[in-house]
């Protein structure tokens, strides 16, 4: 069952396939949520099968973790191995600081955790994520079940001081019922349109009760992988200042890939 890529698909797939280079033998790997992190698990996946590839996964969610498993990544967690040498995650978005929003996938918290344990966090996505300025993307906040509402009325009382465009704020839902996080908490999306400092506001959400995280990730990135959808891919160094540009050949997707396409 070999399908032909859309254009994005092949932008995440060579994203996370020239994003494999940041991973050596013996390295405990921060795995990301998501679809470009998926395509990643699996391009790592073949390796330890191919190559040999020896790596501790640490997943950021129970579907992270069910994925590595079933492609042959020894799983293990964050307590066990204590400190990481690399995170690569997605991003819903990017600015040129590689400031992020995070958390479409409902697991920002653990990805942050996970993220801040990391000697490297590198980022991996398609052009499409990349903004001038954060805020488009709804924000995700993780708040816990109780008085989720309460929080939610302070959250909105709170953005009228902040320099957003946008305040409206709604409880993330699964079917008829909210979504419940890995950890067990809610999930209440900003509608900012654009967030003026990103920095500020993420100070200011985290200091209220109620609010366990949120999805801005300030001075934690320091790569970003771009992935363009005729297999260009822009490896963006913030902390050397560079940007380097390769051509990934992306004929050859095994059959392995055929069921990520979405």
């Amino acid at each position: 069952m070999t399908g032909e890529l859309s254009p994005i698909d092949k932008a995440k797939f060579v994203a996370a396939k020239q994003a494999t280079d940041y991973v050596e033998d013996g390295m405990r790997v921060g795995l990301g949520t998501g679809s470009t992190a998926a395509w990643l698990v699996r391009c790592l996946g073949e390796m330890v099968r191919d190559q040999g590839l020896r790596i501790k996964g640490v997943p950021t969610s129970t579907r992270t973790a069910r994925l590595a498993r079933e492609v042959g990544i020894e799983v293990v967690s964050l307590d066990e191995a204590k400190w990481l040498d690399v995170t690569i995650d997605g991003a819903d978005e990017f600015d040129a600081d590689l400031n992020l929003i995070k958390g479409g996938g409902g697991a920002l918290l653990q990805e942050k955790i996970v993220a801040t344990a990391s000697d490297q966090m590198v980022v991996i996505a398609d052009i499409g994520k990349e903004v001038e300025t954060l805020g488009s993307f709804p924000l995700p906040v993780e708040v816990v079940p109780f008085g989720w509402q309460t929080s939610q009325a302070l959250i909105e009382e709170t953005l009228v001081s902040m320099d957003v465009l946008g305040r409206s704020t709604t409880l993330r839902m699964n079917g008829a019922a909210p979504f419940v996080t890995d950890e067990g908490n809610h999930i209440l999306d900003l509608h900012l349109n654009r967030i003026g400092d990103a920095r500020q506001l993420a100070m200011v959400l985290n200091q209220m009760p109620g609010v366990v995280e949120n999805g801005l990730f300030i001075d934690i990135c320091d790569a970003v992988v771009v992935g363009y959808g005729d297999g260009r891919v822009e490896v963006r160094d913030i902390n050397a200042g560079t940007i380097e540009e390769a051509m990934l050949d992306f004929a050859e997707t095994d059959n392995l890939f055929t069921d990520l396409v979405d």
